[in-house]
């Protein structure tokens, strides 16, 4: 019961079922290939229809394929079956580069898109990613050159990415005579022992020494790569891509970024009190980064976290609380760390199932109760999406932190009115804490050393030491005096997948985005209360058809204003106060 149930997937990779999509698969495959070549010889109403219709059914399939092995892989990334069948799929779905670069090219150069939009239902139903496909033609490359980019990457940023993926989760990290995997080092970070908490650190440190030099070449040739793609796509740089896919505009990026830069002496204040309050002078060295603060130190069993999502889950709504029960009752959350299972959390939607799958790597902590509800925020998301046809499915990045903070929150303030001591409320608001400077300042950090090494890979290759400088740097900038300069960690850059992908480079300020937005969601479900819940439902099932701007304007929002950042950061702001007010 603590491990994925995935056999509504298919049973095996014996499976009959199994082999029957994948000649489906190949079968629409096909059909799409020949239908491209019949583009304009019908009316652009019924060319249209059909090539949404037939690229729906695709993708269904395809989900269906990716989703069960990329979830067997997540929980062993060294399997060779699994591996080798994921590398024929994505070679496999290569076939459909070229006839979806067509169709792309149609749609962009029809010249009375809009009247053939008005024409059907169907075609209104998807008005915005048609009229998106139109605006996005600037960056199609020619026929040629989409496929040969397509089968490059599978040989390229993709086996990179790959190979970072079974580098860190197959690390064997030596602590106290035995070794470990590195996500269950990195769990030691929260241990309530301080000398756990460091010599945790010095072995993680100390492992990355053993993949650091790999890990700079697979970030090196995938930073070059998409480099490379954002030039050729007549892209001014690889964060104009990200900000293009984010469907932001670069006014919403910089308000954002001002708010946070302008908050990180209240942060600031937060670790320095904290670091005073364990013993540390010269601010709060790495290692007690997530040290435990107050009585938050109970070891939850798997069961309890259940019953205490499920109680305050309903209070928010009945859907809410019966989807996570679904989920509980269904296995579909694989909790325990194990060696050769990814680090950290996710959830996986699949539209084929309508249904979603959850890695966590469960250690007891009020914390980890908390990243339960988050995933399972995610999960909510998809559940009111999977409302939508799956053409207006395909949400950015920035949006889909929003059901997720959101149900996070919902847990932690809960926990945080049913404590009793100060001693229990001071290790709750520090919980919140921790998860905030992890969003802001970290994030920031993140951000700063992503932008750094864009600027400086054109023109060098960053090796080890290179990334470790620009690491420490970024740290410093984001965290000020906060953190000890003699104990940063130069290594965080090896173990974030983030940086290791071609198609989402600035994998960071998403996460920003997304706990702010929240903080904005969560108030006016403070103020409106139940009646909210539909006006939230209706947001997250417009986050796949429209620009974020227009779907924070869906309940007032403007995104484009830093003051609507700044009245965010306010709420973390009163947390840092009531944090200092109780350590007096």
């Amino acid at each position: 019961m603590y491990t994925w149930n995935l056999d509504k997937f298919y049973k095996g990779l014996d499976d009959p079922q199994f082999h029957q999509d994948q000649l489906r698969l190949e079968e629409k495959m096909e059909e799409l290939s020949q239908f491209s070549l019949t583009l304009g010889q019908n009316n652009p109403r019924e060319t249209l229809k059909k090539s949404i219709l037939l690229g729906e059914e695709i993708h269904v399939i395809a989900a269906k394929l990716f989703g069960y092995i990329s979830l067997q892989l997540a929980t062993d990334s060294t399997n060779a079956d699994f591996s080798n069948a994921m590398v024929v799929l994505r070679q496999k779905m290569l076939k459909t580069t070229l006839p979806e670069t067509k169709i792309d090219r149609y749609v962009a150069l029809l010249p009375n898109l809009e009247e053939v939009i008005a024409s059907d239902p169907l075609l209104e139903e998807v008005r915005f990613i048609l009229l998106e496909t139109k605006a996005n033609h600037l960056h199609l490359l020619s026929d040629e050159e989409e496929v040969l980019a397509a089968e490059l990457n599978q040989s390229g940023g993709s086996l990179f990415s790959k190979m970072q993926t079974v580098l860190t989760s197959t690390l064997e990290v030596d602590y106290e005579g035995t070794t470990i995997p590195l996500s269950k080092v990195r769990n030691l970070a929260y241990d309530a022992d301080p000398l756990i908490r460091k010599s945790a650190y010095f072995a993680e440190k100390l492992a990355y020494k053993k993949i650091e030099r790999s890990s700079a070449f697979a970030l090196n040739g995938i930073k070059k790569e998409v480099i490379t793609m954002a030039r050729k796509r007549k892209y001014d740089s690889p964060l104009a891509r990200t900000v293009s896919d984010s469907r932001i505009n670069n006014e919403t990026l910089d308000a954002l970024l001002t708010a946070m830069k302008e908050y990180l002496p209240v942060f600031r204040q937060y670790l320095k009190a904290k670091a005073a309050l364990l013993g540390h002078p010269n601010g709060l060295p790495f290692y007690d980064l997530f040290a435990p603060m107050g009585s938050c130190t109970t070891v939850y069993t798997i069961e309890e976290a259940q019953a205490f999502i499920l109680k305050n889950f309903a209070g928010f709504s009945a859907d809410l609380h019966d989807l996570a029960k679904r989920a509980f009752d269904e296995d579909w959350i694989d909790y325990l760390p194990k060696a050769g299972k990814s680090g950290g959390a996710f959830c996986a939607s699949n539209y084929a199932l309508k249904e979603s799958r959850i890695l966590t790597n469960f250690n007891g902590s009020i914390g980890d109760i908390s990243t339960i509800a988050h995933e399972l925020g995610h999960a909510y998301h998809n559940f009111n999406i999977f409302e939508e046809r799956v053409t207006n499915t395909n949400y950015p990045m920035p949006i889909a932190e929003t059901a997720s903070i959101l149900c996070e929150t919902i847990v932690k303030r809960a926990a945080f009115a049913e404590a009793t001591s100060k001693e229990e409320k001071l290790g709750l608001i520090e919980q919140e804490l921790q998860d905030a400077t992890q969003v802001i300042v970290d994030i920031l950090s993140r951000y700063l050393f992503e932008t750094e090494v864009f600027k400086r890979c054109e023109q060098e290759f960053l090796n080890e030491k290179a990334l470790n400088q620009i690491m420490l740097q970024a740290q410093k900038e984001a965290y000020g005096d906060g953190l000890d300069p003699d104990f940063l960690n130069e290594g965080m850059w090896i173990n974030k997948s983030h940086y290791y992908s071609t198609g989402r480079s600035f994998y960071n300020f998403p996460y920003a985005f997304g706990l702010l937005f929240a903080k904005g969601i969560y108030a006016q479900y403070q103020t409106k209360g139940s009646a909210f819940v539909d006006d939230l439902k209706k947001l997250l099932r417009n986050t796949g058809k429209s620009n974020l701007m227009d779907v924070a304007g869906l309940i007032g929002i403007d995104i484009t204003k830093v003051d609507f950042w700044r009245s965010s950061l306010e709420v973390i702001k009163e947390d840092v106060n009531l944090f200092i007010e109780l350590t007096k």
